[in-house]
């Protein structure tokens, strides 16, 4: 009995150590896990960078792509530096900077690698390669960099540069390391993830000293490197880079898109920057220089200014008052007893109305849509009136964010009821009279580039819109476009409401409002002017706005122009709007004298003007009665919050 318990025992124990023994030769010899864990003093782990997808207009013409370059690396262990003053002026930099790289790369590790200099050109390389053999301790290792060889379309794309320690702390999944390069800015940043592709993974032994002796396990456990997709983009690159000719010495913004599909062919941002300057290890020093500047080359004016819409705001007056049944094509008003003033003769019905861009028809059927619920109380009947007018406006994108693929759209202003309850502190207070330079697009309301094309856009298809989107696919046309830039946005205005508008759209370009050299033969053009009041400064600094679509029948394109300082729509917005449609549709310009006088024009304002004069300091406080301060234009209208009360006596019509 106790001889069989002792074999018994003597089985357990050889079981034990059988089990141990295939356990740690399953850990030593098959599984390579903690192995891999445990041999990290002696491999290093490379992370490699993939080349960035490459963007493309519509027509396949590259906009952006990957240019070979060089990063130096320096290992301050192995630094022999005969001549530094002699080093210096190879490399073109100062003695100043070369102690300080020098100093970081020895804080971060005498024995190991880090980085010298950044995005050396091939050229650069070129003419230190063969020097480089005289100083030890500097390797060059193959990097790219984002190259723009429209030089074009700068504020849209974005531009790439190093993460800062903000991105790398709020990041939800870490993936980016320090030193790494990401998007800001445009679609860089939008479609920063599929753009980025996908990082390999090499690992190599290296001794105690950092020196590399390698692939570790022959590369069993590398990755490749996956390059990131190619954006294919509705911009049309020739196109705009025509946009851009024709707002040369101006400042402001054109937008164009496809009404049928929504997708963005020119987007112009005025004055803008050769993106080439962003994108170069000069980066630091170009962005301030472009930061200081004046005309504030970096703002993307389509989708970060704000304006109010002047006239082109009545063709949504003129398509919601029909809706209502307030307003009907034959409707007639004159000019009698309205506050303001205009400059078409008599009185119009609604196409002539539109032609004409008509003030006091637009104060009187303004007027007829808010008291048109039948409240006896003027104050009561105002806010039922602009309540229903916000819920109908706001159906054409208007007052929110449109959804563009573009980080930092703002949404500007539609004003409601509560809107002017707080401004007039309290309800009840207020009441057509006192709103009534919204009828004109004046007053509180606030829109954006984007918005007007967009509306545009919505009349050319009668009644819906896309929301304005960059992209157009990724690899091809139509792949994995998201799928809200898909969805017809309808805005509850029949289709038969849209066909007196655009006949009074088609007789503004034919022979309304519009300069005569704009209505160019073969685009048919429809369009409405406006005149933004830029209040400080009087008609001299107005701002010129065109919105317009072509052909009449068959839209292929839909235009909105800002001419900021410009004067009148119907010149220096309209004819810029005129000469983009015909470039898109007939591919030449034919309007040879139109764009003759477009080029030659000039409405940028002195840079001095812009600049806030510094107030003289003084230790004393002066009592002494002061002329007001004159007013300085500023070169684009921002969504600050305005004032609480409107005036339109003057002239908004064109």
């Amino acid at each position: 009995m106790l001889e069989n318990r002792k074999y018994v025992i003597i089985g357990v124990f050889c079981l034990m150590a059988v089990t141990y023994l295939a356990r740690l030769f399953y850990l030593q010899v098959v599984d390579d896990t903690y192995s891999l864990g445990a041999s990290k003093n002696s491999i290093k782990r490379v992370i490699e960078i993939p080349y960035r997808g490459q963007i493309y207009d519509r027509n396949n013409q590259l906009i952006v792509y990957n240019t070979p370059v060089y990063d130096l690396y320096v290992t301050p262990k192995k630094v022999n530096i005969p001549d530094t003053a002699a080093f210096c002026r190879l490399m073109d930099i100062s003695r100043t900077d070369f102690d300080s790289i020098m100093g970081l790369a020895q804080n971060y590790s005498s024995v190991k690698p880090s980085l010298f200099l950044r995005q050396l050109s091939k050229e650069d390389f070129a003419r230190i390669q063969d020097a480089l053999v005289d100083y030890q301790g500097f390797e060059p290792v193959i990097s790219s960099m984002r190259t723009y060889p429209a030089h074009t379309l700068a504020n849209a794309l974005g531009y790439v540069s190093e993460i800062s320690k903000k991105q790398l702390d709020n990041q939800d999944i870490p993936y980016y390391r320090q030193g790494d390069y990401v998007g800001h800015n445009g679609l860089e940043e939008q479609y920063e993830e599929q753009l980025r592709g996908k990082r390999g993974v090499k690992f190599v032994m290296q001794n105690v000293r950092g020196v590399n002796k390698g692939p570790w396990k022959n590369g069993a456990f590398d990755t490749l490197a996956v390059a990131g997709q190619n954006l294919i983009t509705g911009i049309d690159v020739e196109v705009q880079k025509y946009a851009d000719s024709l707002m040369q010495n101006k400042v402001g913004a054109v937008l164009a898109v496809e009404p049928s599909t929504g997708e963005i062919l020119v987007s112009v941002s005025a004055p803008t920057y050769d993106p080439n300057l962003l994108s170069s290890r000069f980066f630091s020093k170009n962005y301030r220089t472009l930061i200081k500047n004046p005309y504030k080359p970096l703002i993307n004016r389509p989708i970060m200014a704000s304006y109010r819409p002047g006239s082109t705001f009545k063709l949504i007056q003129a398509l919601i008052a029909q809706q209502q049944g307030s307003l009907f094509p034959n409707t007639f008003y004159g000019h009698a007893g309205s506050p303001m003033r205009c400059h078409c003769r008599g009185g119009n019905n609604l196409r002539g109305a539109v032609q004409n861009s008509c003030n006091p028809y637009f104060y009187y059927v303004f007027r007829k849509f808010l008291y048109f619920n039948g409240n006896p109380n003027t104050f009561k009947a105002s806010a039922i009136g602009l309540q229903q007018w916000h819920d109908m406006v706001e159906k054409f994108g208007i007052g929110a964010r449109l959804g563009v693929d573009l980080p930092s759209e703002l949404k500007g202003n539609l004003p409601s009821p509560e809107y002017y309850d707080k401004a007039y502190h309290g309800a009840l207070r207020w009441k057509f009279s006192n709103v009534y330079s919204l009828s004109i697009g004046e007053g509180e309301l606030l829109i954006s580039p984007l918005k007007l094309v967009n509306l545009a856009a919505t009349i050319a298809n009668r009644g819906w819109y896309i929301t304005p989107h960059y992209i157009k696919g990724f690899g091809k046309a139509g792949l994995s476009v998201p799928a809200e830039y898909h969805e017809r946005h309808e805005t509850g205005i029949d289709y038969k409401y849209f066909l007196p508008v655009i006949d009074g759209m088609r007789g503004a370009v034919a022979h309304g409002t519009v300069t005569p050299l704009a209505n160019i033969e073969g685009i048919d053009l429809c369009g409405k002017t406006g005149t933004s009041q830029n209040a400080k400064f009087g008609h001299k600094y107005d701002h010129s706005i065109f919105i317009g679509f072509a052909p009449m029948n068959d839209p292929k394109i839909a235009v909105a122009v800002f001419v900021e300082n410009a004067g009148w729509g119907g010149k220096a917005a309209a004819s810029v709007a005129a000469l983009v449609a015909e470039r898109y549709l007939k591919r030449k310009t034919e309007a040879k004298r139109l764009e003759e006088q477009v080029m030659a024009s000039n409405y940028m304002p002195p840079a001095s003007m812009l600049i806030k004069p510094k107030a003289p300091s003084s230790s004393k406080k002066d009592t002494t009665k002061k002329d007001p301060k004159p007013a300085q234009p500023k070169p684009f209208m921002t969504s600050t919050k305005p004032k609480t009360t409107t005036t339109a006596s003057g002239i908004s019509g064109n």
